[in-house]
């Protein structure tokens, strides 16, 4: 063995720490893993094979150890110019520590095939997802835009979670979730007589823009509560802000590695918590209402709100994009992209496409399950739409 090649395969590759990898996502008929660099923003696709070696880049391994591996599960070995390859592709999008002055010298790799977008293990494509260079100032206009809340969002959830996270403890959350369910028990045998509420509501400005100001209000914890509990997992947070596309203002809240907090459980939580904040909003409303001595107009009032702000927090968990259901359902199906890839699989199902043989097992029930799902809420939605109105228009 020369040198250069016994230089190489001692050489212990380092990602840089600030660089994240996910979990195996369905990707169409292909499975992927997302890689992102978090100081840029960058991020793009690879394969098994090739997040296989890229996950084992620790600085503790070398080359010959991580190739032992490799060929144990793979049953090859990569040669000098594939390593050669996949450390100039890792270079290149500055993803190795110390990449210029650490990556040894050795045999060349053939020209052309060290470009970014190449995949030097399986001959599939390291493909980009997004690539901005540096998070851009928020767009601002008149009809639509948006602007930063806070200078570090990070740190504001962060002081956000050392007041509030102890609610996220077992002995907390519990009975605050058995609160919410048994209140939305009350809502539903209720349902008919607020829905009057509800229509009554609209013809009162006043007590409108009293029950307006509250949803907006509670739409703002939502978005914070995702800051909060990817917090409590590990996550960060990138902006708070206000968006607006005129005569809609909300508040969002952006969680910068949502897709690689540390396993699917917890980023099905950090999705969920946006519409578990709203219920919970609604709680000290609920007990006024249910106790209080109040007038009439009140009364009704706040029964109109209970119903209005448990449809906002229910509408939150319908699973088409961009809704915080659908992430939940992508993350149950482990695949990115969900929506696009059932209905690309969908057509070529009907079409009876040979091409539709071609995805694995776990893709087929994922795409088919997800697009029976969504004809069913449809026919659900429409179904709950009908009886409202029919009700409102008997009574």
């Amino acid at each position: 063995m020369s040198a250069a090649a016994d230089a190489l395969a001692e050489y212990r590759p380092a990602l840089r720490p600030r660089v994240l990898l996910s979990d195996a996502l369905l990707d169409g008929a292909a499975t992927v893993h997302l890689i992102k660099d978090t100081d840029s923003g960058s991020s793009f696709r690879v394969g098994p094979k090739e997040h296989f070696l890229i996950a084992r880049m620790d600085g503790e391994r070398s080359l010959r150890e991580i190739g032992e591996e490799y060929a144990r599960e793979y049953g090859r070995r990569l040669d000098g110019a594939r390593w050669q390859q996949i450390l100039r592709m890792l270079g290149t999008r500055g993803l190795l520590a110390g990449a210029d002055a650490r990556t040894p010298a050795g045999p060349a790799a053939p020209a052309g095939s060290a470009a970014p977008g190449g995949s030097a293990v399986s001959g599939g494509s390291a493909a980009p997802v997004t690539r901005p260079a540096r998070p851009a100032e928020p767009a601002r206009g008149v009809l639509r835009g948006s602007v930063r809340l806070v200078a570090d969002a990070d740190a504001t959830t962060a002081r956000l979670h050392r007041a509030v996270g102890f609610l996220l403890a077992p002995g907390w959350l519990v009975p605050l979730l058995v609160l919410v369910v048994a209140m939305e028990v009350v809502i539903a045998l209720h349902v008919g007589e607020l829905l009057v509420d509800a229509r009554e509501l609209f013809t009162n400005p006043v007590l409108l823009t009293g029950a307006a100001t509250l949803l907006w209000f509670s739409t703002a914890l939502h978005e914070l509560a995702h800051g909060v509990v990817a917090r409590h997992h590990g996550g960060t947070v990138a902006e708070i802000g206000l968006r607006w596309r005129l005569p809609v203002v909300i508040m969002y809240c952006t969680v910068g590695n949502y897709l690689y907090l540390g396993s699917r459980w917890q980023r099905i939580h950090t999705a969920l918590a946006g519409a578990v904040m709203n219920l919970l909003f609604l709680l000290p409303f609920c007990a006024l209402w249910m106790f209080a001595p109040l007038d009439t107009a009140t009364h009704d009032a706040l029964g109109a709100l209970l119903l209005l702000g448990s449809a906002q927090a229910i509408a939150m968990l319908v699973p088409f994009p961009p809704l915080d259901g659908y992430r939940i359902v992508s993350q149950l199906c482990g695949a990115t992209g969900l929506a696009a890839s059932t209905g690309t699989y969908l057509r070529l199902v009907a079409r009876r496409d040979p091409a539709a043989a071609d995805y694995p097992r776990r893709a087929r029930t994922a795409y088919l399950g997800y697009g029976l799902g969504s004809v069913l809420v449809l026919v659900l939605i429409l179904a709950a739409v009908v009886a409202a109105a029919h009700h409102l228009l008997t009574v």
